[in-house]
């Protein structure tokens, strides 16, 4: 049967319906996507070298982007926030404002994106290249499931080499803002750390802690999907690497938005 012809004055409301559809069956397939990654990976017999490969991969590669990101961000943060204090007179809490603001929110977001522009991409990439060179193929072809090679390492990967990378950050950036508060300002280094050590408590360490291994599950997520995803040839693997880096950093910052409207 054909359909019945739509009425011109409802044609706005039929390509708005199909497109609330494309959504939908596209949100579908990325939670489907997710589920089947999980449950490879949470299958036996678990995969040490893959895991260690993605580990190093993605974290340790990007080791010396989150330490320059990290210090001269924590720079960065000590000159304004020292300006800023100076005015009324507080310049005392330099420590504990530079450290929170680290801690709860900049340091997990931060080196979120960094680790998404520089492995995420790649890693998207490197999936998409075996795609469309038919080497996700060879494994189905041999009984290999890509999933649990593939997918589900770079996921665990992602849960340990995040708050890893943010708690590097952390640090660095923390000694970023006291090489320009006490070093170049004059501050006290006892009252830089003595009132960082009063204001900061567990659970603003926890707070980032959280956000990092929800940042790393989602950015893993979404490279390695689009990977798997690919369109045909190089200009499909480039619209997919764009569209992972891009649509995890828009993920992560309305992510910790909502991180942050939940956790104390």
């Amino acid at each position: 049967m054909t359909e019945p012809p739509i009425a011109p004055a409802l044609r706005p409301f039929e390509g708005l319906g199909r497109w609330v559809i494309a959504i939908i069956e596209s949100l579908g397939r990325f939670g489907a996507f997710f589920v089947q990654a999980l449950t490879a990976a949470v299958t036996p017999p678990f995969k040490l070298w893959p895991l260690m490969g993605r580990i190093n991969y993605i974290g340790f590669r990007s080791l010396l982007i989150i330490l320059l990101t990290g210090a001269f961000t924590g720079m960065v943060l000590g000159l304004q926030v020292y300006l800023t204090l100076v005015r009324f007179g507080s310049e005392a809490f330099l420590g504990p404002a530079v450290a929170l603001s680290l801690i709860r929110e900049l340091g997990p977001v931060l080196a979120a994106l960094m680790v998404t522009g520089r492995a995420g991409s790649a890693l998207t990439a490197e999936i998409g290249i075996m795609r469309i060179t038919e080497q996700i193929d060879a494994l189905t072809v041999m009984a290999l499931n890509p999933m649990r090679y593939l997918v589900a390492p770079s996921i665990l990967a992602g849960l340990v080499t995040f708050p890893l990378m943010t708690a590097l950050f952390d640090v660095v950036g923390i000694f970023g803002g006291y090489l320009v508060g006490v070093e170049l300002l004059g501050l006290s280094p006892g009252t830089y750390f003595g009132e960082m050590q009063t204001f900061v408590n567990m659970k603003d360490i926890m707070t980032g802690f959280w956000k990092s291994v929800s940042f790393g599950v989602v950015v893993t997520w979404v490279c390695t999907y689009k990977g798997f995803n690919v369109g045909h040839g190089a200009e499909g693997v480039a619209r997919a690497t764009t569209q992972a880096v891009v649509l995890s950093s828009v993920l992560i910052l309305v992510w910790d938005y909502f991180m942050g409207s939940i956790l104390p």
